[in-house]
């Protein structure tokens, strides 16, 4: 046998994956599980974005390879989307590049920035790609703690140490942070003065951020950008995708929107990984992107009924949670007299035959939490409430 490179090292296959194929197995032994873990919009993407893709891919002239940088009309697409609703000016030539979904622009950016042994911020809870890139990478995770009662907010005292302790070490130095609001998991908004001290911070110790924002219009009536407290893009990158605002995971479109110099670096790698994504594709986002208030108002109308089913699954598990958080998810404390949210979680499923995710995936700061997404219909989510009122689901202290 040949052996695998030692980069996989603690590098397990994704929870979601190992989880699907036990789910995948009830199911075939007649169980009908509902998943109420995994946020994959089940919602369609608007009409007039599929027409695009179906009239392009007709096309016999768009099925060529596609530039690197993207189509300009998908650029300027995006450029006029981060002017409209974040109020942030982007230059479509040289601060934008498309991405074949988000999760990939994690990667790129860790390989074009971390050499062998330097260090990465890494959120915890939070969502489990940040580290395995920066492992993958060669690069060290620097895992910073969240907490629930300082609202899922980052104490910059605890990274000014984090840095000076790794500098002091000589491993190297910590060159990326990674910071994700509104927060996944938790669903916990970004405090502006807060991120305004985090650029003079990222400035002060030369440190890169790396900003992920795919749940900026999910429940919230403020969509926001973390480049509008770094405009001239010094310190922040920031990823994007249309996965959850426009109900397109599948489609796989994802942005990095930075400054030149980043771009430029990012594109260095990322053009000996991979093609542009197909045109049809871009021009269909591009149509997306044009869409208005209506949207947002009509998928978050759907989302806002599905949060109230969840949040009385949640009541009926004993467990507590934030009424005013954002996104697809409802992020909840598992009552005191259970062990951890994977015991609750698997009580549930065993039980129930109901998934719910459990916190610890997304580090052991979550492990007293469980997650339920809302992209499930309203008739399975009450289904899922009825079968876990009639099962009376507890488990072990």
């Amino acid at each position: 046998m040949i052996p695998v490179s030692s980069r996989l090292e603690g590098i397990g296959e994704y929870y979601f994956s190992t989880k699907l194929g036990e789910i995948d197995e009830l199911n075939k032994a007649g169980h009908r599980v509902i998943n109420l873990g995994i946020g994959s919009p089940d919602l369609p993407p608007h009409p007039s974005v599929v027409e695009v893709l179906h009239a392009e891919s007709a096309k016999p002239s768009t099925h060529a390879y596609q530039s690197y940088k993207g189509s300009p009309v998908l650029r300027e697409a995006i450029a006029s989307w981060y002017a409209k609703w974040y109020r942030i000016d982007v230059d479509p030539s040289s601060e934008i590049l498309p991405l074949i979904g988000s999760k990939e622009g994690i990667m790129h950016i860790c390989m074009t920035y971390l050499n062998q042994g330097d260090g990465a911020l890494v959120p915890n809870p939070g969502y489990p790609t940040y580290s395995s890139a920066v492992r993958l990478s060669g690069g060290n995770v620097i895992s910073y703690t969240l907490q629930e009662q300082h609202n899922w907010q980052p104490d910059l005292q605890q990274w000014k140490h984090k840095i000076d302790a790794y500098a002091a070490s000589g491993a190297g130095r910590i060159k990326l942070l990674f910071l994700n609001y509104p927060h996944m998991p938790t669903g916990q908004l970004a405090d502006g003065d807060l991120m305004q001290s985090i650029i003079a911070f990222a400035k002060k110790e030369r440190i890169l951020i790396v900003h992920d924002n795919p749940y900026s219009f999910i429940l919230n009536e403020q969509p926001g950008s973390l480049l509008a407290y770094d405009p001239e893009k010094e310190v922040t990158i920031e990823l994007n995708s249309l996965s959850k605002s426009h109900n397109m995971a599948g489609w796989r479109v994802g942005m990095i929107v930075a400054a030149a110099n980043h771009i430029n670096a990012i594109l260095r790698f990322k053009s000996n990984m991979d093609s542009g994504m197909f045109l049809p594709v871009q021009l269909a986002a591009a149509k997306a992107l044009e869409l208005g208030a209506d949207w947002f108002d009509e998928v978050n109308a759907v989302y806002a009924e599905r949060k109230e089913i969840a949040c009385a699954i949640l009541d009926e598990l004993g467990c507590s949670y934030a009424r005013d958080q954002v996104g697809m998810f409802v992020w909840a404390r598992i009552p005191s007299n259970v062990a951890s949210g994977f015991a609750l979680s698997d009580s549930i499923l065993s039980h129930a035959k109901v998934f719910i995710t459990p916190g610890g995936i997304f580090g052991d700061q979550g492990d007293a939490f469980v997650r339920i997404s809302l992209c499930s219909t309203k008739a399975i989510l009450s289904e899922a409430l009825k079968r876990i009122q009639q099962h009376n689901t507890t488990v072990d202290a």
